[in-house]
Formats: structure tokens, sequence, C-alpha cells
């Protein structure tokens, strides 16, 4: 694909465009839909993403379905976001306090010596590598951005990040503890602590089972782990000194999990939340599909779900040994070949509420479920769209007569989605600021999450950044999609339209007084030849199709079918004007099929005697 469009370096090509990209995404502009309409237009210009990505707009969707059926394309009534408010205060009690003075100091949260050694390198400042430097700096920040992420989902989420560094510290200190006076301060602390160690393995067993990731019988660490660790040359680096910040950090994750110890699910507000949601009128008959970023808050709430007695619960992750096509078709039988009374005649039990980690947020028809709860706050605007999207897809009048008929009960809820965000109101400033704190940034989210500014807490709070939000999710039609539409509408116009192109001879030409304020010149189309790989030489059939548009005042050569429909487009009735002598037709077709070899071919490593084949052109003269 890649030599075909005449892209022979596929690295050297996306670094390109996440260059552009990156130049894109850096403007400061006032909401994410400006920037995500940027991107897609960089992205829609780029010939590998055109071939590769089908991708269609719902607007577009919608538009092209009119003029092809008469009617729309039918998508579900998408409600306002709710606010599902809790207390992280109440859940966490004086844990909160705790994290946020670790937060407070001049390392926040840890120091983590053993992922940053360059931060106790002895040698010169010049011998470091930048890349290297930046790149432990950016994991350090990256393991505290995950645990204050970690500590908004569950309990448990931040509870088994505690355990999982924990071990990863202490397989650290006990390949660098060398001397007699190092090893049995390590014994020590583990002695010390052993109540807090014994309690991490057993919460560990408690949520995963067997999938865990440690057992009761083995030692606390791994040896896998003490594997993994590598040894520094304490000429080369202070390891005394990471060693004591290590030890520091110990002691911060054993408060934490102390702690930890003392919670009751009974107090866990979020969950509490949950549960009255589940049960509440708008929720008990629904199908309903629960989205949360960690494996161990899923985890946690299938069980806790399970003990609260709401029926038909099922959770999968991506180390969730179950069938997952299995489990997919059972919560959305109806629009994946299925249907309740055959599930039951199979002895399959449906499921009602489904519990998932993002691994089902893109590419799945789950509109089975009208429902959709986000449990964990969206740091990213891109993926509350595509957790959206898994039920807010287009719907099948067909498929719904029989789920309708299956399940009367749920009639006045068909054709309307509805999703809940779960948000912390009274301490989001808070955990925002720490976030800020550990990014070294500004936290853009989209005002639609309920986030920024306190906004959209409830629907009616801020009515434009939700239309903002609605637009952004529809999607605006690019440049080609409606090329794509306007040419559907001429067709549909001329029955006879198309049959009539395809009678047309190998290259044909006209001409046409130029468009007001556009470029005077001559508009091509060419056929672009490529390697078809079967018969071992260049054909036509294998290549591709490019618009090029000389613009004589400028000398430039324009090649984004974008820029250069407005110059072309033309009616019936357009009065015919071909007046460019043909000598300079000549030049022209010269300076383009020139352009095409040192660009197109020169890319495809075409052979001699390779060329472009003309399919058209159009003078664009003066009146």
């Amino acid at each position: 694909m890649g030599e075909t469009l005449g892209v022979n370096n596929l690295r050297a090509h996306f670094n390109n465009m996440e260059k552009d990209l990156r130049q894109t995404l850096g403007h400061d502009v006032p909401g994410t839909s400006e920037v995500i309409a940027e991107a897609q237009e960089i992205l829609a210009r780029d010939d590998i993403f055109r071939q590769l990505v089908v991708q269609r707009s719902r607007a577009y969707a919608r538009e092209s379905q009119i003029r092809e059926t008469g009617r729309a394309t039918a998508f579900p009534d998408r409600r306002a976001p709710q606010v599902a408010e809790y207390s992280i205060r109440k859940t966490y009690g004086r844990l909160l306090d705790m994290f946020e003075n670790a937060f407070a100091r001049k390392n926040p949260l840890f120091t983590l010596p053993m992922y940053y050694p360059l931060a106790w390198y002895k040698g010169p400042d010049k011998s470091i590598d930048p890349f290297e430097q930046n790149r432990q700096k950016q994991v350090v920040g990256l393991i505290r951005t995950n645990f204050l992420k970690r500590f908004e989902s569950s309990v448990a989420a931040f509870e088994l990040s505690c355990d999982r560094l924990l071990q990863k510290l202490l397989a650290f200190l006990a390949v660098h503890s060398e001397t007699e006076v190092e090893k049995k301060k390590l014994e020590r602390w583990k002695t010390q602590n052993a109540e807090v160690l014994g309690y991490a393995v057993q919460r560990q067993l408690e949520l995963w089972g067997e999938d865990g990731e440690g057992d009761e019988d083995e030692d606390i660490v791994p040896q896998e782990m003490l594997d993994a660790v590598e040894r520094l040359d304490r000429e080369e680096y202070d390891v005394p000194a990471m060693m004591a910040e290590t030890f520091r950090d110990l002691d911060q994750i054993a408060h934490f999990i102390d702690e930890a110890r003392k919670f009751e699910p009974r107090r866990d507000d979020k969950l509490q939340k949950l549960l009255r949601l589940l049960k509440s009128k708008e929720l008990a008959d629904q199908k309903v599909l629960i989205f949360t970023e960690f494996a161990d808050t899923a985890r946690y709430l299938k069980r806790h779900l399970d003990k609260a007695g709401i029926d038909g619960v099922a959770q999968v992750d991506s180390a969730t040994k179950v069938n997952r096509a299995d489990v997919i078709q059972r919560f959305s039988p109806y629009y994946n070949g299925m249907s309740s009374p055959a599930l039951a005649g199979n002895n399959r039990e449906e499921i009602r509420v489904l519990i998932s980690t993002d691994v089902l947020s893109e590419g799945l028809n789950l509109q089975d479920a009208s429902r959709m709860i986000n449990y964990d706050i969206h740091w990213n605007p891109v993926r509350l769209m595509q957790r959206i999207g898994r039920v807010d897809r287009r719907m099948n009048p067909e498929i719904e007569k029989r789920l309708v008929a299956d399940h009367p009960e749920v009639a006045s809820s068909r054709g309307k989605v509805s999703f809940w965000n779960f948000l912390p109101p009274e301490e989001l400033n808070a955990i925002l600021t720490l976030y800020t704190k550990v990014t070294q940034k500004t936290l853009l989210i989209s005002k639609t999450l309920g986030i920024e500014g306190k906004k959209l807490l409830t629907p009616e709070d801020d009515y434009e950044a939700l239309k903002e939000f609605n637009h952004a999710y529809e999607g605006t039609k690019t440049a080609i999609e409606d090329m794509h539409l306007e040419y559907q509408a001429l067709l549909q116009a001329d029955p006879e339209l198309d049959a009539r192109l395809k009678r047309l001879p190998g290259a044909v030409f006209s001409g046409r007084k130029r468009v007001a304020k556009r470029a005077r010149g001559v508009f091509f189309c060419y056929a672009l030849p490529a390697l078809d790989k079967e018969a071992g030489e260049f054909t036509e059939e294998a290549g591709t199709t490019r618009w090029y548009l000389y613009d004589l005042e400028r000398d430039a050569i324009l090649e984004e079918p974008a820029e250069i429909i407005g110059s072309i487009r033309s009616k019936p009735d357009t009065p015919r004007k071909c007046t460019t002598e043909e000598k300079t037709l000549v030049e022209i077709r010269a300076k383009i099929e020139k352009h095409i070899k040192n660009t197109y071919l020169k890319r495809v490593d075409a052979p001699v005697g390779v060329k472009p084949a003309l399919r058209c052109w159009m003078e664009l003269n003066e009146g």
C-alpha cells in the first residue's frame, strides 16, 4: 500500500505526520473541537490515511442516506450527560489528606530513584544523554499521574497500585543491598511492615484470584521481578542515596496501605452511588454498560455488584480469561445475530450489566443497551466519544422490532441514549490541581465532561459547550465527503449520467471562463500507475487517480481536491470556452508531468518508460 501511494519509508512518513499533528495540537485554542477539526483535516489530506481508513462522519452518513433512500439513517437521540455526584472525602477520609500532603512535597508523592537513576549520576552532566534523561523523567511523571487517576477511580485500583509499586521497590533494594548493614535494614523494614505486606497479597488474591500477580505462599517479591532489576554501578551512581530515597517511598506506600486497610465498601460513596443508580427506576430494567479505565476497578465493581444482588452482571478486561465474543453476544444479542429466546434455548445466561475497561470502547455493536456509565473521570474527550459510541450507534429497524417484541418493557427507552459521568464536584478542583502539579501543565478537558470550570455538572450549566461537543461528536463533513455527496446528487438528478460517463473516451477536454477570484490555468486528471505485485509490472489498475491544477499567475501546482473543486465545478449550461494556445497547453502539461515524475513516480520507484495517463483536462480562461 505504501509503495502504491508513493511512500517508501513509512516511518519517515508517519514521523512527518506526527510533527504536523503536534504543531496543530500545540495551538492555544479555547476548546477541543477546533483542535480535533484541524487534526482531522491533516489526516484527511494524507494519502495513506485516505486509502486505509474508510471514515465517514455521522453527518455524512445521514445526508448520504437521505439522498439514496429519502430517509435519514436511524441514530438514537442522545440525551445530555448526567452527573453522578459522589464525595471522595466520604470514601477515603483521612487517606485523602495523606494523599494531598504527599503531593505537596518537592517531589510529589514518590521520588522513585529506580526509574530516574540519572538524577543520582556521579559523572559530568555533559556525558548524560538528554533523550534518556527526559525519558526517565517522563516515566516518573507517568507513574505519579497513574496513581492519581487510580486514586480517583477506586480504592481497589489505588491499593493494588501501591502493592505493585511496593514489590518493585523492594526488588530494587534487594538487588542493591550489598553490605550486611544494608541487608539487615531491608529485612528489618519487611519485619516491621509484615502486616501491611500480608494484607497487600491478600487484596491481590481477593480481586484477581488465580489470575493475580502473586501467591500467598510465595515471597513478597517474585523472582522474575528481582531478575528484571538492573544492578547499578556504585562508581557511577550514588546508590546509597538512591536506597535511602527508596526507603522513604516504601514508608509512604506502607502508610497508604495501612490506612486503606481500614476502608469498608459501605463507606465507598462512589460505589454506593452506583448501586443506587443501578437500582433506580431509570436503570433497574435496562441493559447498562459501565466503563472504567482500570481492570482492578472493574473486578472490584463486579464483586460488590454481585454481593448487592444486582442481576446479570459480567465483567471483562484485557486479562479476563473468557470468550470475549460470547460476552458481547450475551450482553447485546440482537445486534450480534442472536436474541434472548435463542440464548435461553442454548442455556446461555443473558448479561444485563456489563462492566468493562476500554477493551470494548471501539468498534463493537452494543446497542442492545441504551444506558452507559463512565465510572472514571475522562482525561481524554476522544475516549468519551468512543465509549458513548458503543451504545449510540446506527439502529436497524428490523432488529428494533424484534427486540421490542421480545422485551416490551424497554419500548419507551429505545431510540434514546443516556449516559452518566461519575464526578466528585466538591473535591474536583483539588484533584485537578494535583494533576497539574504532577504533569507540570494545565489540564484541558472538554467542558462536556463536567470538569473544566465546573461546567455541565448539570446539563443546563453551559448549553453552548454542550452544543460544541455535540457538533464534534456528530462530525463535520470533510471536503472529500462533501464532494462525494455532490457527485451522488448529480447521479440522482440525472439517471443517465453514470452510463454517459462510462462511455466517454480515454481522454477528454474542455474549457470554461475561470471562476471569479479563482486561478487562471489548466486542470488535469491523471491515472497514476503502480506496481501490481502479482503481475510484476506497473499498471493503471493497481494505481490511483490524482487531480492537478496549474495556476498560470502564480506558476504553482495545486494538488488538494478541496482547493481545486471550486475552480472546476460547472453546470450543464456553463458556457464552453477554450482559448488557451496549444503551445501554452503543451508547456503546462510538460510541467505537470515533470512534477509527477519528480514526486509520485520517484517515490514509487517507477522504472523508465512508466508514465502517467492523462484522463481529462479543462482550461480555465479569462472572460
